[in-house]
C-alpha cells in the first residue's frame, strides 16, 4: 500500500496587520498555541516570531517587529548574489570582459554551451551596477555605470543621378556603405570608410584622409577586393558622386533615411561606442588600430547570429576565404579617452 503524500502547508510572510495581532492577543494574555489558531498559522511561526522581535524588555512589539523584519528581507538578498557566490562563474564573465565581450554576449555563449549555472545579461548588468562588481564597468563599451541615451545620426545631402534604392533586387549579397567622420572643429577630413554585409553583419573598412568623391571610389573599390557583395546601398552624401565607378551595382537610400541601411549605422555606432567615440579627431586614429578594431568588432558573438561571430557566418556564406590574421592585442582604454571619448 503506497503512503500518501504529506501535503505541503502554505507560507505567507507576517505583515504589519498579523504582528498588530499578535501583540494584542499578548497583551489579554493568549498563549502562543491560541494566537497560532486564531491568526491559523503553525506554533513554530509564531514561536519564532515573538523570540526572535523580542526586545530586552520582553515585551512584543508589533511596530518594531515589523522594521527588524524589513531589514533582514532587504540584506538576505543583494544584487548579483549568484555570481558573487560563485567564484568559477564570476572569473568566466571577469575574464569575458576583458576581452571586450558585452554582458549580452557573455549570457548567450553560456547558454549555447550549456554552462550550468549560468545567468542572463541582465543579471550581469545588475551585477556590475552594484557595488560589487562597478570596478568591471570600465570593461563595457560606455564605461558608464547607467544606459545612456542614443543620439540621432547626422543627416546626409542629396547627390545627383543616384538610383532609388526600391529599384535594388531582393536576392544576392548586399551591403551598406558609409562613412564616419571628424567633428567639425577639428577642422580635418580624414574619415572611416566602412562596408557591412547585413545577412553577417560583417564589417570592413579603410581610413581615408578626405571626402572626395575618387578617394571615396578608391577606397570601396580596395575595400570590396576582400568580399563577395552583389550591389552596395549608400547614403546621400557627395564623397559618393563618382559611385558608378565602384565597380558594381549601387543603389541609394531616400534622403535622410539612415534607418533604410541600418546595419552599417549599427556597425557604426558599435565602432563608435567601444572604440573610437564621437567628438574624437580621427587624426589621431592609424590604419593598423582602425583594423584591429574591426577585427574584434567581426569577431564578436552577436545574438543575432545564434551567438556566432560574423566572421564565422562569413565563411560559411562564402563571403570571405579567409579570416584576417590581425593582432587584435590589448587596447588602452585610456586613449581612447584622451582623444575626446566618453
Amino acid at each position: 500500500m503506497q503512503k500518501k503524500k504529506k501535503r505541503r502547508r502554505s507560507f505567507r510572510h507576517l505583515n504589519q496587520f498579523d504582528r498588530d495581532r499578535i501583540e494584542a492577543l499578548l497583551s489579554a494574555g493568549c498563549k502562543q498555541k491560541e494566537i497560532a489558531a486564531i491568526l491559523n498559522l503553525s506554533k513554530g511561526t509564531v514561536s519564532r516570531e515573538i523570540s526572535r522581535h523580542k526586545p530586552k524588555n520582553g515585551r512584543y512589539e508589533s511596530s518594531l517587529a515589523q522594521h527588524k523584519a524589513g531589514v533582514k528581507r532587504l540584506k538576505s538578498k543583494y544584487r548579483g548574489m549568484k555570481i558573487e557566490g560563485d567564484f568559477q562563474l564570476r572569473n568566466r564573465i571577469i575574464k569575458e570582459l576583458e576581452k571586450h565581450r558585452s554582458p549580452d554576449e557573455i549570457a548567450g555563449r553560456m547558454k549555447k554551451e550549456r554552462q550550468e549555472p549560468r545567468v542572463g545579461a541582465n543579471s550581469i548588468y545588475k551585477w556590475l551596477y552594484s557595488a560589487r562588481g562597478q570596478a568591471y564597468c570600465r570593461y563595457l563599451c560606455s564605461r558608464k555605470y547607467r544606459k545612456k541615451k542614443q543620439k540621432h545620426p547626422v543627416k546626409r545631402e542629396m547627390i545627383p543621378n543616384r538610383i532609388s534604392l526600391k529599384n535594388r533586387p531582393i536576392l544576392g549579397n548586399h551591403g551598406e556603405g558609409d562613412l564616419f567622420v571628424s567633428p567639425i572643429k577639428s577642422k580635418t577630413q580624414r574619415s572611416g570608410a566602412i562596408i557591412c554585409i547585413p545577412d553577417t553583419k560583417l564589417l570592413s573598412g579603410l581610413m581615408i584622409d578626405n571626402k572626395k568623391p575618387a578617394t571615396m571610389a578608391g577606397a570601396v573599390k580596395t575595400i570590396i577586393d576582400d568580399i563577395s557583395i552583389d550591389d552596395l546601398t549608400l547614403d546621400n552624401g557627395i564623397e559618393n558622386k563618382l559611385h558608378e565607378e565602384f565597380g558594381l551595382a549601387t543603389y541609394f537610400a531616400d534622403p535622410h533615411s539612415p534607418w533604410q541601411k541600418p546595419h552599417v549605422e549599427n556597425g557604426i555606432g558599435l565602432l563608435r561606442r567601444w572604440f573610437i567615440p564621437k567628438k574624437t579627431d580621427l587624426e589621431t586614429v592609424s590604419e593598423e588600430e582602425f583594423q584591429k578594431y574591426l577585427h574584434i568588432l567581426n569577431g564578436k558573438y552577436r545574438k543575432s547570429l545564434g551567438y556566432m561571430s560574423a566572421y564565422e557566418i562569413s565563411m560559411e556564406y562564402g563571403i570571405i576565404q579567409k579570416i584576417p590574421e590581425i593582432d587584435s592585442g590589448e587596447i588602452s582604454r585610456e586613449k581612447v579617452a584622451f582623444r575626446g571619448g566618453i
